[in-house]
């Protein structure tokens, strides 16, 4: 027994002494965007990737084809397989992995701020029906994680990988990446990957690389101040203080053991209208601290005990809500519209009190106007709450102050750690939505656009890259009267930067917005309109898009506005003209045939034109016979 024990242990011995490579081997790694369930480009050359150890020789296969490949001295390592038609699902061998169930078609890179991130659970009551149910295999989603930083450009980036478009996998997906996959799909036939790569709130300059950005010293310095270091130990300390705040602020709340969430004796609260900021204020300041909002309301007999649905529109900022004492949601934000579950039982006849407890740290606490504040019933009967809430102050707290470490927001972070990994991936084209983060630097989105577009190009080797660019929406209050805003002069130069591009198109949004919610809800037809400006720029198919002006000049004392197709006819709204000194005044407008005619007493001499230059200009209504919207504009007067 003890010579057979000997000579076990001395063969094992033998085996870790005399083969340490097939022991010790580092394992050929993918980059994570090759997984199963992914699609691959049609109709160009594929790019496959990753690491292994220096000099380390393997195989890729895909449909009969070898690749015999070798790392680099930095274990880095690539093939080039041929191009591909569409089709599938096939596998994909690369080392001694087989990824299954791979698919070859187009691949969409939807990339931006927080419009191209809005999800298709938030949106999904606009389109009553449409996404509840709806799967297809031929449409494959991933999502970029959120990841930020300030190391420098990052080797690899982090997913929960490739999914199947379900209602599951769709739920918390991008809804114009949704929404674009789904009907190219179901319009070509053809197999659709989207990458939804973006953070809500990030500027354009987070997007491009550091030596792009050589002519915005300012940006650099900012960036060069962060090491992983100092973001590390801040967040740790925000992370600290913002949770002993909040401890601090339930503790001084009497709210919470008085029961102000359902049964108490409010009767002495003083009443307020929800709009009136003299709740939220003391000596016209916000309070910060916490808020109590309750409503009374009346349930009969026919609703007792039925579940419903409480809708209280966007609040500012976070708010615990509370229907007969029993939290039905939280939201800690301000942003996502409040959509609160209520079971059933919960309501009962007669007297119901919905409490909501608004937590402020910073500004002043608010509802915001025009949103729908209702109970919805599952037969369909809805009970629209009053405007009428009795107030009364938790407990105050001084303001939260944190050092500023939203490092996402630092010029070419998004770019090192969520765009660079993602190349040399073989894409069709890339969708971006962005700007809003940019309105306050308006004159220098279009030189950093074209840095984007050209950074973007060579990173994925592809000179000819398709761009698709959303042009921001209409926000904020409308103005019968001009304006000089930060919003029209970004969808300037997202209208120029597409111009002047033979490979970009904009997708027009001007009548597409909520002027009290800068995240729209109707992103289906964002999508609907963005694939039409892939036909052109990607396909290029014959697709007439918004309307685009030619020219304008003055004309028997009038001025003419030529556009590129013929118009709907009929009087229009919002056209302005100045004379040299820039004054804009508001002009009548008349579309006939493919030119709009405009007058204007105020101004002798006309010297510029503009159309739809506000934030939100809600009359504007040119429209071609396709009947898309024209794009906001300015031009000078020939």
């Amino acid at each position: 027994m003890t010579k057979r024990i000997f000579c076990f242990q001395y063969a094992l011995l033998a085996m870790l002494t005399f083969t340490p490579h097939t022991v010790v081997q580092a394992r050929v790694q993918p980059a994570r965007i090759f997984q199963s369930g992914m699609v691959l480009q049609r109709n160009k050359p594929i790019a496959v990737w990753g690491t292994a150890d220096k000099g380390e020789t393997f195989n890729v296969i895909f449909r009969g084809k070898t690749i015999n490949v070798t790392a680099d001295s930095n274990g880095h390592w690539k093939a080039m397989l041929p191009q591909q038609k569409a089709g599938g699902p096939y596998s994909l061998i690369i080392d001694r992995d087989t990824l299954r169930d791979i698919l070859v078609g187009d691949v969409w890179l939807c990339s931006g701020q927080s419009n191209m991130d809005v999800t298709i659970s938030r949106v999904a009551p606009q389109y009553p029906g449409v996404t509840e149910t709806y799967s297809n295999d031929r449409v494959r989603l991933l999502r970029v994680d959120q990841v930020a930083s300030v190391a420098g450009p990052q080797i690899d980036f982090h997913t929960s990988g490739w999914h199947h478009l379900t209602p599951q996998s769709a739920a918390n997906f991008s809804a114009i990446g949704y929404f674009l996959g789904r009907k190219r799909e179901e319009e070509t036939g053809v197999p659709q990957g989207i990458i939804c790569n973006s953070w809500g709130g990030t500027p354009i300059e987070a997007w491009v690389p550091e030596d792009s950005l050589s002519d915005y010293p300012r940006y650099l310095d900012k960036l060069h101040l962060y090491t992983p270091q100092y973001v590390e130990v801040q967040n740790k300390a925000n992370s600290l203080m913002n949770n002993r705040w909040t401890e601090e602020l339930s503790r001084k709340d009497p709210g919470l053991r008085e029961g102000w969430t359902g049964s108490c004796d409010d009767s002495q609260w003083k009443f307020y209208d929800q709009y009136d900021k003299a709740w939220a204020q003391q000596n016209g300041r916000g309070i910060v601290g916490s808020i109590w909002m309750r409503q009374h309301l009346h349930i009969d007999k026919a609703h007792d005990g039925k579940a419903a649905l409480l809708l209280l529109g966007t609040l500012y900022d976070a708010d615990y809500t509370y229907v007969n004492g029993r939290q039905v949601g939280v939201t800690y934000y301000q942003y996502p519209p409040r959509r609160y579950n209520i079971p059933a039982g919960l309501l009962h006849m007669g007297d119901n009190v919905i409490a909501i407890r608004f937590i402020n740290k910073g500004g002043t606490a608010s509802f915001t106007p025009g949103k729908l504040r209702a109970l919805v019933f599952n037969d369909g009967d809805t009970l629209r709450l009053g405007e009428t809430w009795r107030a009364h102050i938790g407990a105050t707290m001084p303001t939260m102050t944190l050092p500023d470490t939203g490092i996402q927001n630092l010029a070419t972070v998004m770019y090192n750690s969520m765009l660079y990994p993602l190349a040399p991936m073989t894409i069709a084209g890339a969708v971006w939505y962005q700007g809003e983060s940019n309105t306050d630097r308006a004159s220098e989105y279009l030189p950093m656009l074209r840095k984007l577009k050209g950074s973007w190009r060579i990173l994925f080797n592809d000179k000819d890259l398709p761009f698709v660019i959303v042009q921001l929406a209409n926000f904020l209050a409308p103005s019968e009267q001009p304006q000089e805003t930060g919003w029209a002069g970004v969808r300037e130069a997202q209208r120029l930067g597409a111009q002047e591009d033979p490979h970009a198109a904009l997708a027009v949004t001007i009548d597409l917005g909520e002027w009290n919610d800068i995240h729209p809800l109707r992103k289906r037809e964002v999508a609907d309109r963005v694939s039409q400006a892939l036909d052109r720029c990607c396909f290029g198919k014959k697709v007439t898009l918004s309307p685009e002006p030619v020219s304008a000049k003055t004309t028997n004392g009038k001025v003419i506005v030529t556009f590129d197709q013929k118009l709907l006819s009929g009087n229009i709204h919002e056209f302005e003209l100045a004379g040299a000194d820039h004054r804009f005044h508001n002009a009548t407008a008349e579309a006939k045939g493919n030119e709009v005619i405009l007058s204007c007493p105020e101004v002798s001499t006309p010297a510029f034109v503009r159309y739809a230059w506000k934030n939100n200009p809600a009359k504007a209504n040119l429209r071609g016979t396709n009947n898309l919207p024209a794009a906001p504009f300015q031009a000078k007067v020939e």
